[in-house]
């Protein structure tokens, strides 16, 4: 197994989060990569593993955490390492140390950088980007905020540990006479971005009986103004969105809202 730096070449495979063969990541638009290109120039770094066969089958991106809504300095965040389980595509390579050799190569790049630590987030229930994988590789619990736990690992006695921000959620503003479908994305997040593209094209359905509002929360100073990181309303009603709604489940939320504006 190798452990390449992100080039030119990998982008668009990035991008598309390793599940290049997959419809569904691809209607999800090029936020994602849009999100990538910006983000480079904060400092945001990603390596890849690859096969003996030559074929990619892990990823993890990471980045200075003051870049990230978490409450820390001096430390690197992951928001999201992957290795594709997939029979699909490339096919499955998680069983074999990846995650691991990925995580580790992180860590060493973070220390070059000057980093005092390492943060990463994780759900305490056992499937993606579990906070026990973490524990097990040395890292501890700084926080928790439902099921999302905030871990890291410090490299110096001097790192601070990191904090959830504490948000005040605020309810996405209606426009009077209309459905209103407001969409929060950062665009980070593949989920995140195949719910907004679903709920515009939703939205668009209607025509001027729904209002479609899109809020960009890749900035740390929008998450912090509306308590939100990727999240969907229909009329200010939370939808669910892990794991993503499909089109029709979307579609079908806001014909009732609508059928409701004509009585």
């Amino acid at each position: 197994m190798d452990i390449l730096d992100l080039a030119d070449a990998h982008k668009p495979l990035v991008a598309e989060c390793l599940e290049d063969w997959s419809p569904e990541v691809k209607e999800a638009g090029p936020r994602r990569a849009r999100w990538i290109e910006r983000f480079l120039a904060k400092g945001l770094r990603v390596k890849l593993a690859v096969h003996d066969s030559g074929a990619i089958g892990g990823m993890v991106q990471f980045l200075p955490i003051e870049h990230w809504p978490v409450q820390g300095r001096d430390l690197h965040f992951v928001p999201c390492i992957w290795v594709h389980g997939h029979r699909q595509g490339r096919g499955n390579f998680q069983g074999r140390g990846m995650g691991s050799a990925l995580l580790e190569a992180a860590e060493a790049d973070a220390r070059r950088a000057g980093a005092k630590g390492m943060a990463a987030w994780g759900v305490w229930l056992p499937f993606w980007m579990k906070a026990s994988w973490f524990k097990k590789h040395g890292y501890r619990k700084a926080d928790r905020d439902g099921l999302a736990v905030l871990v890291w690992k410090p490299f110096t006695e001097e790192a601070e540990a990191p904090r959830w921000l504490k948000l005040r959620k605020k309810p996405p503003e209606s426009v009077p006479g209309k459905v209103t479908v407001t969409s929060f994305v950062g665009g980070w997040c593949t989920a995140g971005n195949l719910t907004a593209e679903r709920a515009r094209r939703a939205a668009a359905e209607f025509g001027d009986q729904v209002a479609y509002q899109e809020i960009d929360t890749s900035d740390r100073a929008a998450v912090v103004e509306w308590g939100h990181g990727d999240a969907l309303f229909v009329d200010a009603k939370t939808v669910r969105t892990g794991p993503p709604p499909s089109h029709e489940k979307i579609r079908t939320l806001v014909a009732r809202r609508v059928r409701r504006l004509s009585r």
